[in-house]
């Protein structure tokens, strides 16, 4: 992808989070303050609606749909040293539900404020509903470079179970392509321990997308870990997966010519099943004829245990030979 695709890709992702919140965005997705706001306490905000306040950190609980699962104690840290000397240079975005501050955006300030050591932070209070607060959740991670791609996956997936719509309306409601959210959750197919090490950076998205061709669930599990100990590239990989499949395929044609084969010779003619069948009355017990294309063959008969072959040996001697009836 070209810096120009990414730039226009990025603004895309930046115009619909805009959209939702109602104000521009600075270089990381967050929103910014009004132009003509200043201090945490704006009028700019309070005329669209947003009510800005200092809230207690303690009174503030996490964003149900926040599609993050880790974050970087170090960017916290250093997050929390610049609030500290500089102060909060954006509110977070928060909304009450059942009487308590829930947040919408701006966990990593949340966390780098209690870092810090600071009691309260600077909030923006405003009216959204669970829907428009996944929307939210998703589009800001959606631009953080270091946000999984099974976190952002996760994320896809629950927004698509709980509204119960389809990927298609999903990516247009977030302004992203649809092949976007259908190639990430396609990832989540891949076994578990596949998504640990994709989650854990010791293979790439690239590198799990090229496993899903496998249909065995152990053979992904060997071949992903051969790419993370053998360090192989994505491209490589794909090499790798393509031999696989195309060995796999020629040992299945091979495998299918053998077993016509086989079933073929199976298949007895339908004077030899009566034969067999004819015989199977007469011994009491199951009896096989094969026969090859030159009429040579044998016939096997079957017995239980030692008594059993007491009796058909007894049939089989001249005094006790069974006299087989032939239809006249």
């Amino acid at each position: 992808m070209t810096s120009s695709s990414a730039g226009t890709k990025d603004r895309r992702l930046g115009k619909g989070l805009a959209a939702l919140l109602g104000s521009p965005l600075d270089e990381e997705g967050n929103p910014t303050q009004s132009e003509s706001g200043g201090g945490g306490q704006s009028n700019a905000g309070q005329s669209n609606g947003v009510q800005a306040l200092m809230l207690p950190v303690d009174q503030i609980e996490n964003n149900p749909f926040q599609p993050r699962r880790e974050f970087n104690s170090e960017e916290i840290a250093s997050l929390a040293e610049s609030i500290k000397s500089h102060q909060q240079l954006q509110p977070i975005l928060v909304r009450i539900v059942d009487g308590r501050y829930q947040l919408i955006s701006g966990e990593r300030r949340l966390r780098a404020t209690i870092h810090a050591g600071m009691e309260k932070i600077r909030a923006e209070v405003r009216e959204a509903d669970d829907r428009l607060v996944a929307e939210l959740a998703i589009i800001e991670n959606l631009q953080r470079k270091d946000l999984n791609p099974i976190e952002k996956a996760l994320s896809f997936k629950r927004y698509i179970d709980e509204h119960k719509c389809k990927q298609d309306d999903l990516a247009r409601r977030l302004s992203i392509d649809r092949s976007t959210i259908a190639n990430l959750m396609r990832l989540l197919e891949l076994p578990e321990s596949i998504l640990d090490l994709l989650q854990a950076g010791k293979i790439t998205a690239g590198h799990a997308r090229a496993l899903l061709p496998i249909g065995d669930e152990q053979v992904q599990i060997t071949t992903a870990n051969k790419i993370m100990e053998g360090r192989i590239s994505v491209r490589a990989t794909e090499t790798l997966v393509s031999e696989m499949l195309k060995a796999e395929e020629d040992q299945e044609t091979g495998r299918k010519v053998v077993n016509a084969t086989r079933q073929k010779r199976r298949q007895a003619s339908p004077h030899l099943e009566a034969m067999q069948q004819e015989l199977r009355m007469v011994f009491g017990t199951k009896v096989e004829i094969k026969s090859s294309a030159r009429g040579r063959g044998k016939i096997t008969i079957h017995f239980s245990d030692g008594e059993d072959f007491e009796r058909i040996r007894a049939m089989l001697t001249e005094e006790s030979r069974p006299k087989l009836r032939v239809a006249g």
